[in-house]
């Protein structure tokens, strides 16, 4: 059983579930070796790509993508709909291996129940447990048989806590393969890349704002005479599968009648690849653009409350993934009450000179190397396949 509540661990997991059948051939009945369609059964939460993949899903991710403690209290009765449908599932086929993908919320209390059962608990990409709540390691410790973390700096904490874990690389750089993007912008045209987020909390607090700040930006480059070496400024705009597409367009459309904003749906590959700069939601899919090299301004924006929360429990100085992975800021971050339309086209203009975005590239380089090497599902497969096997 696979246990995934956001669109990134949909991702991951769906590559996951790849690398295990190609492992699998693995019987859990008798430990011999045989077609895996016929020993391999998994089932679980998560989404179209990890159905796509193999997976029998008994709940489905689009409820459950939710962020913040104000956010989460108003999805309440789906994530406890999802939870019992968990435990059903828990007691009725009793899984040989619970395999949980970030989402800890959620996914603590999963491997608790699960513990308490005696089924093998596997946590792949760990709660963030070095940005707050430190206290959650002992939970982790307690209901989690073994951890395969993402970020080489976690090795020191899951060590020190006594934890078993291994560290498998991280799975975005099993997503893209780089090739030619990287090059600097040679034409006239500037290509901005909106990422509103894959939440609907997210979509509803930062969306706006963002157009908002496109219209400056557009305004400002089509009549101040600093960029006159831009001619043509296109806007492209992420759409994530997991949204209400019926909200996202009723929010985008008084600031679309001139019809200058492109919308791409899904995976935002595609978007990297024809974008030289950013704005985007904090989240997985800045450490994404950073693999790409694409410079970014990153957007954080919640409620009063969860705010007021999180500004007395996160213990590090950014927030934005690509700034944290490399110990200092690459790119800037807006958080909160600076996360104004006007503070963002400003950060924007700020960054369209050439040699402003050619050095932010260099310094983003630098990530991938941080992040280690690709094969990340790889090696989770590995340890399923022997967690199974014991």
């Amino acid at each position: 059983m696979i246990i995934a509540g956001e669109p990134s661990g949909d991702l991951h997991g769906a590559n996951l579930i790849k690398e295990l059948k190609d492992r699998g051939k693995f019987s859990i009945e008798n430990g011999s070796f045989t077609d895996v369609n016929q020993s391999l059964i998994i089932t679980g939460i998560g989404g179209d790509l990890m159905a796509e993949a193999g997976m029998n899903l008994f709940f489905h991710i689009k409820d459950l993508s939710v962020m913040g403690l104000t956010e989460v209290i108003a999805q309440f009765w789906q994530i406890k709909r999802a939870f019992e449908l968990f435990q059903e599932n828990i007691i009725a086929k009793k899984p040989d291996l619970l395999i949980l993908i970030d989402y800890p919320g959620f996914n603590l209390k999963a491997a608790k129940f699960a513990k308490q059962r005696d089924v093998p608990v596997l946590y792949y990409i760990a709660p963030k447990v070095w940005a707050w709540n430190r206290a959650r390691l002992k939970k982790i410790k307690q209901y989690v048989d073994h951890v395969a973390f993402i970020f080489p700096f976690e090795e020191l904490i899951f060590k020190k806590a006594k934890i078993p874990a291994t560290y498998v690389g991280n799975p975005l750089l099993d997503c893209y393969v780089m090739d030619s993007f990287l090059s600097n912008n040679t034409t006239d045209k500037i290509t901005i890349g909106i990422l509103p987020g894959s939440r609907e909390s997210e979509i509803a607090s930062l969306f706006e704002i963002m157009l908002q700040s496109a219209n400056i930006i557009s305004k400002s480059i089509r009549y101040d005479s600093k960029f006159i070496q831009f001619s043509n400024i296109d806007f492209l705009i992420s759409a994530a599968s997991s949204i209400n597409i019926n909200k996202f367009n009723n929010i985008l459309e008084p600031y679309n009648k001139d019809n200058q904003f492109e919308v791409i749906r899904g995976e935002p590959s595609e978007l990297f690849r024809r974008c030289d700069i950013l704005i985007a939601a904090s989240g997985t899919v800045t450490l994404e653009a950073a693999i790409f090299g694409l410079p970014m301004v990153i957007v954080y924006k919640t409620s009063s409350f969860t705010y007021f929360i999180a500004k007395h429990f996160v213990k590090i100085p950014y927030i934005g993934l690509p700034n944290i992975v490399a110990k200092y800021q690459i790119v800037p971050e807006l958080l909160q009450h600076n996360a104004t339309p006007e503070k963002i086209a400003n950060q924007i203009l700020l960054m369209l000179n050439p040699a402003t975005l050619a050095y932010i590239k260099k310094r983003l380089l630098m990530v991938p190397r941080y992040l280690g090497g690709s094969g990340a599902a790889k090696r989770v497969s590995k340890i399923a396949m022997q967690m199974l096997k014991s």
